[in-house]
């Protein structure tokens, strides 16, 4: 979520090229899926640039940010952290991988059984499915994504696990006042960081 449809476009295109430079700069097949992290993250930001302009509602871009917040991005991101790590590593990330599938699966099942809608309020976004259990999907959601990251060996991961936790709880916060909107801020942090740890790869 940017301020404007206008400013989540572009920041979902100038995150999306980030995307395609981290790609560009894989050497190694594991680390593929957490390379395309900003490129999802950019396709995201122009989903919400879509919701904006619809003038929000429960309508198919809705659906789509939903698919890829909740039940993708908690999957996606420990089992890319898994496929970048050390054979030794792995038994470890084995936790956050399996809070993600099971917080994948549920999110999934919520989506496909509730109508997910959309409400402009100014420069925020606020999106309603009705998750059951939210304090404990949250939870498993965080342990998922953030865990992942902080877990992996490699520094520039958990730095990146550090400053997703940290800027995430700001994000909500200033979202939860509907006095700003930054996650496409703390979406283009991570994808530089993302980019970085791609290209110093051995």
């Amino acid at each position: 979520m940017c301020w404007s449809a206008t400013v989540d476009l572009w920041a979902g295109l100038g995150i999306g090229a980030v995307g395609v430079a981290s790609l560009a700069s894989v050497r190694r097949p594991g680390d593929a899926p957490l390379a395309a992290l900003p490129l999802l993250l950019g396709v995201h930001q122009v989903v919400e640039a879509a919701v904006r302009h619809a003038g929000g509602g429960p309508g198919p871009a809705t659906l789509a940010w939903a698919v890829i917040a909740l039940p993708m991005l908690p999957l996606w991101v420990p089992l890319g952290v898994l496929t970048a790590a050390r054979p030794a590593d792995r038994p470890r990330l084995l936790v956050p991988l399996a809070a993600g599938t099971a917080t994948a699966g549920l999110l999934a099942y919520a989506l496909a059984t509730r109508t997910v809608d959309a409400e402009i309020r100014g420069r925020t976004v606020g999106y309603a499915v009705g998750v059951p259990y939210a304090p404990l999907l949250l939870a498993a959601y965080l342990l998922a994504t953030v865990g992942a990251l902080l877990l992996a060996r490699d520094r520039l991961l958990r730095l990146l696990g550090l400053v997703t936790g940290v800027g995430a709880a700001v994000c909500a916060l200033l979202w939860r006042t509907a006095f700003l909107s930054t996650w496409c801020a703390l979406a283009a942090v991570a994808s530089v960081l993302i980019l970085v740890w791609i290209r110093r790869r051995p």
